[in-house]
């Protein structure tokens, strides 16, 4: 059901994929479409996905994507009347939704005051915790004082987390092992909290592992109403950073489903959540017990493998509750299947992840069934330093998960993106692997195995080792022939050197 306040034309104040992601949906129903961008966009894929597109600045972030009032002046400029903040920049700054409304348009995602609450990680744990939600154990408020960040490591013991307050995206997290390292890494997270957040809180919380990262997609119309739309699992990261999701999780059974269900709802209808949203969650498989970690207050970049499961668009319902649709109920959605998404980013996997820049000088995004390739790429688009390095997102559906496993592979090792380094390579190494093919893996299985694997690569094997060997007895050999004051070695000697080159390199 729905109120009647429609919306004419969205401007999106994001970039990329999840632009014109967003712009499909608008297109769906009728909505008019505004991109911006930077004058490093200025040929980017998503200004041309949109009825219309605006300048709001220079390459930086800081100085574009990120400037409030340059992006509200490009709202007056179009005659937008709702803005869209897609995920990451500004999307969950409740200062940007509160400026919206001011503005007097209509903001697409939750109430500013949600925003605020939910994005204080203290305050969120608060909130959760009166709602039922179970918490991860730690304090109740941030610690701000020595002596108190001695105490209350006591009670909670180690290993332990110290958490920013007003962190996010992987950010501001350091784990302590003893007490020796208690007061240097406090001191080192809060520097770096301000630094990064503009907020030096921080607060501790019981390290559990080994767990799962389970996140579950819910989505309120902001009365208390609120719909429960599955789970994905995230534990495969890298540096905090998903790398590839899943729904359902693997292991997670209809009993957990259910309570996961109960506690999800109860947290976000706790605040009458407005809009999609994701109440993110460590999983202990041995207890199958949960606690909560965070909500984001925003679209996620994995959203679409729920869209694959369940069949709800995200993005319209987005777009349905800012125009004032109401959830008269929780019902209980069929799920079908099985879908996975990996993200393709810009990066070098076997050099570190050394971010990749450059032009795309080749592109071939291949069509299968049950498949979709979310990006905004072309050929000849310049790959540039200044903003995410996620290019693309490949998703797929399978009756089941090892069809949808074969599936992504398939996919991957069909997509070319040629001119710059990409972690395809990766997604169709892991499609390779028993632990991931066996659903056995938690949130440190994938470093641990990227660590395992660079350790093979750079180990030299017997073959090398025998081929240095025989090279320093042969350069041994040819020195004590040669002619006194006359260096050995001749071809014997370059052998040699390229065989320690080769043993250095290997």
């Amino acid at each position: 059901m729905s109120t009647g306040k429609s919306i004419h034309k969205v401007l999106v104040a994001n970039r990329g994929e999840i632009a014109i992601r967003i712009f499909q949906g608008c297109r769906e129903r009728g909505i008019e479409t505004v991109a911006v961008h930077s004058e490093a966009d200025a040929s980017a894929p998503h200004r041309f996905a949109a009825d219309e597109s605006i300048l709001i600045g220079p390459p930086s972030p800081t100085e574009s994507y990120l400037k409030i009032d340059r992006i509200l002046a490009a709202a007056r400029e179009t005659g937008a009347d709702a803005i869209h903040p897609g995920y990451g920049f500004l999307s969950e700054n409740s200062s940007f939704a509160q400026a919206v409304e001011d503005e007097g348009l209509i903001f697409i995602g939750p109430t500013p005051s949600q925003i605020s609450s939910m994005g204080d990680k203290v305050r969120a744990r608060q909130l959760m915790a009166a709602a039922s939600v179970p918490v991860i154990p730690g304090t109740e408020e941030a610690i701000d004082d020595p002596a108190l960040l001695q105490l209350e490591s006591q009670r909670i013991g180690f290993p332990l987390l110290i958490k920013a307050a007003g962190g996010g995206g992987g950010k501001g997290i350091r784990k302590v092992d003893t007490v020796s390292e208690l007061l240097p890494a406090w001191e080192r997270t809060r520097s770096e909290a301000l630094s990064a957040f503009g907020d030096g809180r921080v607060y501790l919380e019981r390290f559990v592992s080994p767990a799962r990262h389970i996140e579950v997609q819910v989505v309120g119309d902001g009365t208390g109403s609120v719909w429960f739309l599955g789970e994905r699992e995230c534990s495969l990261q890298r540096n905090h950073q998903k790398v590839l999701e899943e729904s359902p999780s693997p292991v997670i059974d209809e009993e957990v489903r259910s309570r996961l269900r109960t506690a999800a709802v109860a947290g976000a209808a706790s605040i009458q959540y407005r809009g999609a949203g994701t109440m993110e969650f460590l999983y202990d498989e041995a207890t199958k017990d949960f606690f909560f970690l965070e909500m984001n207050t925003r679209l996620q970049v994995e959203h679409p493998v729920t869209e694959m499961v369940t069949g709800i668009d995200l993005v319209g319902m987005q777009l349905d509750v800012a125009q004032g649709m109401t959830l008269t109920h929780d019902p209980d959605l069929p799920r079908r299947g099985w879908s996975i998404e990996f993200r393709i980013c810009a990066e070098d996997p076997y050099r570190n992840f050394n971010p990749s820049t450059g032009q795309i000088r080749a592109l071939r995004i291949p069509h299968a069934p049950f498949s979709r390739i979310d990006g905004a790429l072309r050929e000849g688009l310049e790959i540039t330093p200044y903003y995410d390095p996620m290019l693309a997102k490949a998703i797929v559906w399978g009756e089941d998960r090892k069809s949808a496993v074969n599936r992504l592979s398939a996919l991957l090792s069909r997509l070319r993106i040629g001119g710059i380094h990409t972690t395809i390579p990766l997604g169709i190494e892991i499609c390779k692997q028993g632990w991931f093919l066996d659903g056995d893996f938690d949130t440190r299985t994938l470093e641990q195995w990227l660590a395992d694997r660079q350790q093979r690569r750079t180990a030299p094997t017997d073959l090398q080792l025998i081929a240095a060997i025989v090279a320093r007895h042969t350069l041994s050999s040819a020195r004590s022939h040669s002619s006194p004051g006359k260096p050995g070695g001749g071809d014997w000697g370059i052998a040699a050197r390229n065989a320690g080159v080769r043993r250095n390199l290997s």
